[in-house]
């Protein structure tokens, strides 16, 4: 009996203990979420008796934390350093989401004692600082997200450890050192995300035993050494982008094993040696993009087995050989790129089979024989590029037959016959260049509907007929000049007036004398005594804007070209400086082609009369169409977002395929024309700078305020990353409709934080939908990187093109639920 009284005793205190000891956690719990700071804002009381009802907070039936998930809105952040919650008091949490808060520090090291932790999410923030290797302690993790803050330092080699792991994000942070080869031990791990790092070393041949994994992102780092083989073990892999790093060797052949796999990305590398023919098993393939790399064997043919195949990248290599005829067989290719390599042989007649095809780019190759007549099947052709070959023959007239082609080059070539009728009759087509072949014959006048035709370099005769063009186009000419030039604006145009009305005789008697007014002549059928008839010698009339040293003016020359002159002032022309910005933009204009840059049709350099021939811009600077409200609504978002695509594919075939690089120095909206079509072309060259490698490229500061890089006002040194930075700000103004002046101001303060990116649109434009909002994310994610205060940190425009090109990461969120200070502290 004394015994059992004895033993009932111990059970009550035991129990007694036991239920002291739970409200005693229950009790640290509660304090720990009021002591934060982050609960008393939302519930105002000291109260913790309710804290099971708190925001975010989930409790189990002992009244014990097992969730926080802290989504911000507009008007709540929890802010702060994330050490604010003490994290050792949550023994059953199993679920902890604070992503999006604007949580600053580090990661605190009391994160491992959660050891019921299966979800982890603190993706955009400002966290920095290292990873805690404690949290390999995390066995029970399944999903880990620390996305987009600042973490750095190494992946610590302890997350081997969480053997349930399915998800691995760290993309977009600053982390340095290799991948641990323990990562390997992630059997469970189906996404592994490492891209947009700054990670060393090779890819480990470990990774090879995630069997289970469906995407691998490593793209944007600087890993070294070869893909290891033991790669082709990832049979479930869907997703394999390594991308923009420095990887070298071959592409080994067990690639080809893996069968599922839709994306492969192994652009902008250092890859040498064949395309593996085992690449042709992959069957489910979409999307393969190997350009900008040394691959320097022909096509292998299995190549026509990728029947899935939407977008095949090869450009920018030294590949060889012809084009195997059975790419035909790839009737789901929208786009085949396979400009600038040195492929020989004819075109494949077989091409005629890819009735999908978009965009088909040959050019800068060594392709012989003719182009072949069934390529008029091509129906859904947009662009056709077959320049700088060895193609001869005539140009077949099913090629009339490509209703949808937009742009069409077939210059420096060696084509006879006559110039094709049909040509004129494709509505859509909108660029002509068939300049520098051996053509004959009149010159068509069904030519007079295409909007820019380049004839030059053949045995042509007559001209193209006048186009009539509509009121309505002759009266949307923009004068691109901030409102800040006002009183330079009149007094240009008075010089205009005064200096320009010089008798129409001595213009033709000067003529005469030898060579003293000459063009230097781009399309053929420009002469000197056509700009002075067809502007009645620089009459004020045909004057469509007056700038700080030169005005600019519209004329219809005899063949029916519409033309831009910019034409330096007198006074100017006698300036050093001027007149050497004037022949800096020849020299520049002269040396580059691209298809978002203004295109120089000639220029004179007299010291007694300055100007250059431009393409005309119809609907001219972009600055003009977001200042008129009715222009801006017509520059809807899929316009405004190829805009912004076009200005970065321009300025990364300066900064990248331009030798010397060539910076611009002054990227604004003023500078971004227009035409028809509300299609980008980059302008105003005067003060763009050729890169010297041997030099200090020391220069004074040129450019727009309120663009210019932030560094210029301290240093004198011209990069790259000074037009980069002015590209954010002009990418930003456009999603936005004005200068995002106010918006520079704002984001080192506070109140960033509270400010959603759907605030910031354009609210002329109704709301983009799921597919637009994901560009605009993209968008204003690229912007706020290229503003980086540190040039260093900003991408490189090749980056930022070829993240424009690549497959996109759907948005977990939508635009409301992402502030400019997420965006910002990716």
């Amino acid at each position: 009996m004394v015994f059992i009284a004895w033993a009932t005793c111990f059970f009550l205190y035991a129990a007694h203990f036991v239920a002291a000891s739970q409200s005693s956690a229950l009790q640290l719990e509660a304090s720990a979420l009021l002591a934060s700071g982050w609960w008393r804002s939302t519930n105002n009381t000291n109260d913790t008796s309710s804290r099971c009802e708190w925001l975010g907070i989930t409790c189990n039936a002992a009244g014990s934390v097992t969730k926080i998930v802290m989504s911000p809105s507009a008007s709540f952040y929890l802010g702060g350093e994330m050490s604010k919650l003490n994290l050792s008091c949550f023994p059953n949490l199993v679920s902890l989401d604070l992503s999006g808060n604007a949580l600053n520090g580090s990661i605190p090291v009391e994160i491992g004692t959660l050891s019921k932790l299966t979800y982890l999410d603190l993706s955009y923030n400002a966290l920095t600082g290292t990873i805690p290797s404690t949290l390999g302690d995390l066995t029970n993790l399944e999903v880990l997200y620390l996305y987009s803050n600042q973490i750095n330092g190494p992946i610590p080699s302890t997350l081997g450890h969480l053997t349930n792991l399915k998800y691995l994000y760290l993309y977009s942070n600053q982390i340095t050192g290799p991948i641990p080869s323990t990562l390997g031990s992630l059997t469970n791990l189906e996404y592994l995300y490492l891209d947009y790092n700054q990670i060393t070393g090779p890819i480990p041949s470990t990774l090879g035993n995630l069997t289970r994994l469906k995407e691998l992102y490593l793209q944007s780092n600087q890993i070294t050494g070869q893909i290891p083989s033991t790669l082709g073990n990832l049979t479930n892999l869907e997703y394999l982008f390594l991308g923009s790093n420095q990887i070298t060797g071959p592409i080994p052949s067990t690639l080809g094993h893996l069968t599922n796999l839709k994306y492969l990305y192994l652009y902008s590398n250092q890859i040498i040696g064949p395309i593996p023919s085992t690449l042709g098993d992959l069957t489910n393939l979409e999307h393969l993009d190997l350009d900008y790399n040394q691959i320097n064997s022909p096509i292998p043919s299995t190549l026509g087995d990728l029947t899935n195949l939407e977008v095949l990248y090869l450009y920018s290599n030294q590949i060889n050989g012809p084009i195997p005829s059975t790419l035909g067989n790839l009737t789901n290719l929208k786009v085949l790129y396979l400009y600038s390599n040195q492929i020989n042989g004819p075109i494949p007649s077989t091409l005629s089979n890819l009735t999908n095809l978009e965009y088909l780019y040959l050019d800068y190759n060594q392709i012989t024989g003719p182009i072949p007549s069934t390529l008029g099947n091509l129906t859904r052709l947009k662009e056709l590029y077959l320049q700088s070959n060895q193609i001869n023959g005539s140009i077949p007239p099913e090629l009339g037959n490509l209703r949808s082609l937009e742009n069409l080059d077939l210059s420096h070539n060696f084509i006879s016959g006559e110039a094709l009728v049909e040509l004129g009759f494709i509505d859509n087509l909108r660029s002509l260049d068939i300049s520098y072949n051996n053509l004959t014959g009149n010159i068509p006048n069904s030519y007079v509907s295409i909007q820019t035709v380049n004839l030059s370099y053949n045995s042509l005769t007559g001209s193209i007929p006048t186009r009539n063009k509509s009121i309505v186009t002759k009266a949307k000419i923009c004068i691109p000049i901030a409102i800040s030039l006002v009183f330079l604006v009149l007094g240009g145009f008075l010089l205009c007036r005064h200096m320009f009305k010089k008798p129409q005789f001595e213009s033709r008697k000067e003529t005469k004398h030898g060579n003293l007014f000459s063009i230097w002549n781009y399309d053929g059928h420009i002469a000197y005594e056509d700009i002075i008839e067809a502007t009645e010698d620089f009459d004020i009339k045909y004057c469509i804007g007056v700038g700080g040293y030169g005005s600019v003016y519209k004329a219809k020359l005899p063949c029916g070209k519409v033309i831009a002159l910019k034409k330096l002032h007198r006074l100017e022309a006698e300036n050093p400086t001027f007149d050497m910005s004037f022949r800096n933009e020849v020299k520049v204009l002269t040396e580059i082609r691209h298809r978002n840059i203004i295109k120089l049709h000639g220029f004179c350099l007299h010291k007694r009369c300055m100007f250059l021939v431009y393409e005309y811009m119809e609907r001219g600077s972009l600055f003009c169409i977001l200042n008129n409200d009715v222009e801006a609504i017509e520059l809807d978002w899929s316009k405004r977002l190829n805009i912004i695509k076009g200005t970065a594919h321009a300025l990364s075939y300066m900064h990248h395929e331009c030798i010397p690089a060539i910076v611009h120095r002054d990227i604004t909206s003023n500078n971004i024309l227009l035409n028809n079509k509300l299609e980008a072309f980059v302008s105003d060259f005067g003060t763009a700078k050729l890169l010297d490698p041997d030099s200090s490229n020391q220069t004074l500061v040129a450019g727009t305020y309120g663009y210019i890089a932030p560094e210029l006002a301290y240093t004198m040194k011209v990069i790259e990353k000074c037009d980069v930075y002015s590209f954010g700000v002009v990418a930003l103004e456009i999603i936005m409709g004005r200068h995002p002046t106010e918006l520079l101001a704002s984001l080192s303060s506070s109140s960033s934080q509270n400010t959603m990116l759907h605030e910031i649109l354009d609210q002329r434009l109704p709301p983009p939908n799921h597919l637009v909002a994901q560009d605009i994310f993209l968008v204003a994610t690229i912007a706020f990187a290229c503003l980086h205060e540190k040039p260093k940190s900003r991408p490189t425009m090749k980056c930022v093109s070829q993240e424009f090109l690549s497959q996109k990461k759907p948005i977990p969120k939508p635009l409301q639920a992402f502030s400019l200070w997420q965006l910002r502290n990716q």
